[in-house]
């Protein structure tokens, strides 16, 4: 019913900066909230930040001060702007959508994840 299509990944120097995006597309729903996500290798996945529709923002004490999350409600689309990425930043990150659906069969919350992108730091 929703996909979420994320860009803007890549490889990055330590000080650099990156912008994701992440798009949501389908029929017959409404953002409550979206969120980036990350996993490094060997270690569990934690939020980074997250914003309701409203504009209501949270992040992760690690993301503060350097990452900035937005979202156009207009186009269905979250903004994840990354400055000052360290090596620890390393990791996939994952676009995350709790949506309420409303069609014939599907009605109620849901949560959509996106395939990922790869954000690399090094020199």
């Amino acid at each position: 019913q929703v996909q979420l299509v994320e860009s803007g990944g890549g490889l990055v120097q330590p000080g650099g900066s990156l912008r994701l995006s992440c798009a949501a597309s389908g029929s017959m729903f409404n953002i409550y909230k979206m969120g980036w996500h990350r996993q490094a290798p060997g270690k569990q996945r934690e939020l980074v930040a997250s914003i309701t529709s409203g504009g209501s923002t949270n992040y992760a004490d690690s993301a503060k001060g350097r990452f900035t999350i937005s979202m156009d409600n207009a186009k269905n689309t979250v903004y994840l702007q990354m400055t000052s990425l360290k090596p620890e930043d390393t990791a996939v990150y994952y676009c995350n959508a709790v949506v309420g659906l409303n069609t014939g069969n599907l009605k109620g919350t849901y949560v959509y994840w996106g395939q990922g992108t790869q954000v690399t730091v090094s020199s």
